[in-house]
């Protein structure tokens, strides 16, 4: 089947089986490998993508119910105000280890500050929660998620 969808703000026209999760999609088809494949069952939170602006795991995504979304991977944050903030905490805290999750946690951190513009440590913790990190980096992730918001007041 073709299904027709916006990726990164370009039209594209994808062929692809009813089932098929948009992260195999998105990594396979059209080799965008910055979101990952972490548990398969949207439990971990490093396929997070962003669908008409809402964080989603691609990994339970079904390419046919994103037919005409406006579909947002980690390759074009830099291009949003609010996710070129993030990656601006991200790289002044040192908030990377080993870095696997980060795209999700980025994703999903762009997702909060744009309903909460000022989360408290309860927000992010509340908000991030389902995004793992191996590493256990969750006290950088949630001082880069404080930082984003203090440098997007300014």
């Amino acid at each position: 089947m073709t299904i027709s969808l916006k990726l990164n703000g370009q039209t594209r026209a994808i062929e692809a089986e009813p089932g098929t999760p948009l992260l195999w999609v998105i990594r396979d088809e059209l080799k965008l490998t910055g979101t990952k494949f972490g548990c398969g069952v949207a439990s971990c939170g490093a396929c997070t993508v962003h669908m008409d602006g809402q964080p989603v795991r691609s990994c339970q995504t079904f390419i046919e119910d994103v037919e005409d979304a406006e579909i947002t991977t980690i390759e074009d944050m830099e291009n949003d105000k609010v996710g070129s903030a993030v990656q601006q905490a991200w790289l002044e805290l040192d908030v990377v280890q080993c870095g696997y999750c980060q795209s999700g946690q980025i994703m999903n951190a762009v997702g909060l500050l744009r309903e909460n513009a000022n989360p408290s440590p309860e927000d992010i913790d509340e908000y991030m929660y389902g995004n793992a990190c191996r590493c256990a980096t969750y006290q950088r992730i949630r001082a880069g998620v404080q930082r984003a918001a203090e440098i997007l007041e300014a």
